[in-house]
């Protein structure tokens, strides 16, 4: 009867030993799971997205300076960029990434003449700055007060592996009417979402 009981004893301290070692396990498991997740999201980030911080006035009404945005990277290595997206792209001149809008890809010709923008002899319809150039035109003045073709740059067709970009914020951007085409090869990438400051968070639009 004692041999049965001091039996019975152990099998109850073994039992009561495997919850704490099946446990452990499992913190172990989920540690490695936070870990792995963690890589994911820092190789996602940084060899798929790319942050980036709005600096100057160029962008506005549409960007101000110090949000920041998440650049898309992979996007145009699958496609070529598109009118109306919000592109961020390499100035080796002026040593710094620029953002800007392509207004006119390769192929096109591009004619800006005050506040009128044509592509391929069609006006282009800015909805996104219509409201800051009635603003202007209330105040007796153009939005825009620099054109394209000029002096500097006197061709406007859009050369093959180019685009061509403007600031939203015309009277105050240097853009493709100063520096020219963008070549493909300089594009970082789409900006694709504002994620700070949080009251301003949201997907851009294109």
């Amino acid at each position: 009867m004692q041999q049965d009981i001091q039996s019975d004893g152990v099998e109850l301290q073994e039992r009561d030993q495997k919850p704490p070692k099946k446990a452990k396990n499992e913190v172990v498991e989920w540690l490695k799971a936070i870990v792995i997740a963690l890589i994911l999201v820092a190789l996602i980030r940084w060899l798929l997205f790319k942050p980036f911080i709005v600096d100057g006035p160029s962008m506005k009404p549409n960007f101000h300076t110090g949000e920041r945005l998440i650049v898309n990277e992979i996007l145009y290595d699958i496609r070529k960029p598109q009118r109306g997206e919000v592109i961020v792209f390499h100035v080796p001149s002026e040593g710094k990434d620029f953002i800007k809008r392509v207004i006119a890809i390769a192929g096109d010709t591009v004619k800006v003449e005050g506040d009128t923008v044509t592509v391929n002899g069609k006006p282009v319809n800015e909805t996104y700055i219509q409201g800051a150039i009635e603003e202007s035109h209330k105040e007796g003045k153009l939005y825009n007060d620099k054109d394209f073709p000029n002096t500097a740059f006197p061709d406007g067709k859009v050369p093959e592996g180019h685009v061509f970009v403007m600031g939203d914020n015309r009277s105050d951007s240097t853009d493709s009417r100063m520096i020219g085409y963008v070549p493909l090869s300089d594009i970082v990438g789409r900006a694709d979402l504002i994620f700070w400051p949080i009251k301003d968070i949201q997907l851009i639009k294109h």
